[in-house]
């Protein structure tokens, strides 16, 4: 059974009450949902705390510069979570490196590119690079997450990471949860899942037709930016079917290659 540390360090049993820095963080977490600010009122409901608790939260995170106050008495985050989460985020190694792929990918298809990690059963995307022109425009996020199953990026790097890839090792880690279904084409039983996966471990990149979202397709492929041998995640270019179907980026997959160039390859 999961305990929860209290502020004397003792354990609570009822691992479903928020206590000490645990609600802080949900507080920190819930604050980042509302770029426009969140009454105290809706913040107490939404964190199912009492409101003198979420207002002492958010007193520490007032403090340390984390959360601010506007003259309307609704909350945000503070200017400095937001310096360390960018300072952060621009220092990262592979974001540094992985950047003017996106780049050129998204110049050369005028579409949006991604890079994204599996984290469990979602991707988050580490970094974005919109088009240089087009009125329409995907409303991804760095930081934003989707399912594992609904994406290319998410079903190539499940392919790479499940061993052997057959059915019951599909069906345990679908485990007791209902795949989300987020569109008609979503794959959402471990039949046809486990088809996608072994044919994406074969052909070695990742397709979503639009599995996530009606309008949007994408194709996907590994990238090696930490570990020689191992994906560190996978880039995307994720198009509007009306401007670039899907065929068109599967056509164009030894120039996208190219444009990787030595990041898409594994190395000794």
């Amino acid at each position: 059974m999961e305990h929860t540390q209290t502020y004397d360090g003792s354990t609570d049993p009822d691992s479903g009450r928020l206590v000490g820095s645990d609600r802080v963080l949900a507080v920190l977490k819930e604050l980042a949902r509302h770029p426009d600010g969140v009454g105290l009122d809706e913040l107490t409901r939404a964190i199912g705390s009492p409101k003198p608790t979420v207002h002492r939260a958010l007193g520490a995170l007032r403090r340390a510069g984390l959360a601010d106050q506007d003259a309307r008495g609704r909350y945000a985050l503070g200017d400095e979570f937001l310096r360390m989460a960018f300072a952060h985020h621009e220092a990262r190694p592979e974001h540094v490196r992985v950047r003017p792929v996106l780049e050129a990918l998204a110049h050369r298809f005028g579409e949006t590119a991604h890079y994204a990690v599996l984290d469990g059963r979602e991707v988050v995307y580490r970094a974005k690079v919109d088009p240089p022109s087009g009125t329409v425009r995907l409303t991804s996020t760095v930081g934003g997450r989707n399912p594992a199953h609904t994406t290319a990026v998410g079903k190539l790097l499940l392919a790479r990471q499940l061993g052997t890839l057959d059915e019951v090792e599909v069906e345990a880690w679908i485990g007791d949860s209902l795949l989300e279904r987020r569109t008609p084409r979503t794959l959402c039983t471990a039949t046809v899942l486990h088809r996608e996966l072994r044919a994406t471990r074969e052909r070695g990149y990742g397709l979503d037709d639009q599995e996530n979202e009606i309008g949007v397709n994408c194709l996907a492929l590994p990238v090696y930016l930490t570990s020689p041998t191992t994906p560190s995640g996978a880039v995307s270019i994720s198009a509007l079917v009306y401007r670039t179907p899907l065929t068109a980026l599967v056509d164009a997959l030894d120039e996208i290659r190219s444009l990787l160039g030595p990041l898409a390859e594994p190395h000794s």
